[in-house]
């Protein structure tokens, strides 16, 4: 069994972890009042507090029932889940984030999958991750090695291509330390 580190850090985390820019991340997502939306890998909410009000529905799936705790505690709808093994039916959302989530997802391969699955026809999924290039998350990528967070950061060209299928456009944004993968599924 694998040591439940955000669990652990659920009670603080929201203290210590960056603010994502939420101007960006409402403009890439291009949300809508009928929207249904995701937060994969959403924890305590952080996100989804701000973004829940816009749409018409939206759920945190998170694998850390700590962070669901703090979730929950929120007012947030949320469902314990790992991004791998989405336990939602096939086009349930029109839009999904993960923010600074993608990284911890231990079969990224099959998240992508899912993630595709879940998401509606002409859906859009937009995924913010901490850019390796730069040396500050190359600390934060040892760090999280050494807390043995098994954490796989990967350059925004390698996720482009893992999303990148038939019935799919990717496009990439990005600037200092941070880029966003949007992916819209055609209809």
């Amino acid at each position: 069994m694998r040591l439940d580190h955000f669990g652990l850090l659920a009670p603080i985390y929201d203290r210590v972890i960056r603010t994502p820019d939420f101007g960006r991340l409402r403009a890439l997502a291009d949300f809508t009042v009928s929207d249904w939306l995701l937060d994969i890998g959403g924890g305590t909410g952080r996100v989804l507090v701000d973004l829940h009000n816009g749409v018409a529905a939206a759920w945190i799936a998170d694998a850390s029932l700590g962070m669901l705790r703090q979730a929950h505690a929120r007012g947030l709808g949320t469902c314990q889940g790992f991004a791998e093994a989405a336990p939602f039916r096939d086009g349930a959302f029109t839009k999904i984030v993960a923010v600074d989530s993608f990284h911890h997802f231990p079969d990224q391969e099959g998240a992508v999958h899912e993630l595709l699955r879940v998401l509606a026809p002409g859906g859009r999924l937009v995924i913010e991750e901490p850019d390796i290039r730069y040396f500050a998350v190359k600390l934060v990528a040892l760090g999280e090695r050494l807390a043995m967070m098994c954490s796989h950061f990967r350059h925004a060209e390698e996720l482009v291509m893992m999303f990148t299928t038939p019935e799919t456009s990717v496009s990439v944004h990005t600037e200092p330390h941070t880029y966003w993968i949007v992916i819209d599924k055609q209809v």
